[in-house]
């Protein structure tokens, strides 16, 4: 069995240095214009510095272009891809396939992994983009262990899984903040609404805290859990997934790093040295993990337990 990519979200140049030592093996990183909900925010030339960075390490850069694109957008998306090809990033992340037509336009060569968030929930649909130029299908998060493996199995594309972090709820391109402060009669600029790692959505009723802002993109809510199954990945290990997500997006730059440094001493004890080993150390590796959560964001196992109801 190959060793399945430990694939981070980080939020700097500085932040991406801690997570080589940490153990990643690649990173998601671009420009919120032109990538949805990322850990953090990279200038071209920031691109440019962070991928020198990471394959001089011998590890791999993921640029997420996957936001929806209007037109307005397009001809600053083709230049977009133009200077990802000048660069030389690994993989270009899209769901929108506006991003297919003009690659194949600029002539820009760099291989695409599938990612349309809550819709990569089957096998068949993997491959119809596998045909079209996608070497990778971003599973959605909302599938079960079962259905995982299945797709795994069925699959022409690598397949990748999230196993940790928070999950997008919900998207809309409107700026719901700010048409709410506005009929509160109040003001905040967007540039602060977005710095802004600590505003929620509260249910009373269910009794949680729905993290929540805005950018360019619109509004983004959040799932008021966090996902950890990093004493659950025997089965992901022996399906074969191709690479494990760790989600950093409004986490802290050191909590990132001490989740990646778990999910590698998972990894390397199951591959290096046995099913046993991990079994042994995945107890400890959570404990460590839950002794850092934040109160506010309870640990779940997310859908993978979860039985779907057809």
């Amino acid at each position: 069995m190959k060793k399945p990519e430990l694939l981070v979200t980080p939020q700097s140049v500085e932040h991406i240095k801690a997570l080589l030592e940490a153990g990643a093996d690649a990173f998601v990183i671009g420009e919120q214009q032109f990538g949805l909900r990322l850990a953090g925010e990279f200038s071209v030339a920031e691109v440019e510095e962070a991928t020198k960075l990471i394959h001089a390490a011998g590890k791999k850069v993921y640029v997420a272009v996957n936001a929806l694109f209007h037109n307005e957008k397009l001809d600053a998306l083709a230049d977009y891809l133009k200077e990802m090809q000048r660069i030389g990033v690994d993989r270009l992340i899209y769901g929108d396939p506006a991003v297919l037509i003009i690659r194949r336009e600029q002539g820009v060569t760099i291989p695409l992994h599938w990612n349309p968030e809550t819709t990569a929930t089957n096998w068949f649909t993997a491959n119809y983009w596998g045909k079209r130029g996608a070497t990778r299908a971003v599973l959605a998060r909302e599938l079960s262990l079962d259905e995982v493996l299945e797709i795994k199995e069925n699959a022409e594309v690598e397949i990748e899984v999230q196993v940790h972090g928070m999950t997008c709820m919900f998207q809309s391109k409107r700026p719901l903040l700010g048409h709410y402060f506005l009929y509160q009669d109040k003001v905040m600029a967007i540039e602060n609404r977005q710095e802004n790692r600590n505003m929620f959505l509260h249910d009373d009723e269910r009794n949680n805290k729905y993290p929540i802002y805005e950018d360019v993109n619109g509004t983004h809510i959040f799932s008021p859990n966090d996902m950890c199954i990093i004493d659950e990945l025997g089965e992901l290990f022996e399906g074969g997934i191709d690479a494990l997500k760790i989600e950093g997006v409004l986490q802290t730059a050191d909590y990132v790093v001490t989740v990646t440094e778990a999910y590698r001493q998972a990894i390397d004890a199951y591959f290096d040295e046995s099913e046993e080993a991990y079994e042994e150390i995945k107890d400890t590796l959570l404990a460590k993990i839950e002794d850092i959560q934040p109160a506010i964001r309870p640990l779940d196992t997310g859908f993978i337990f979860k039985e779907t109801v057809y």
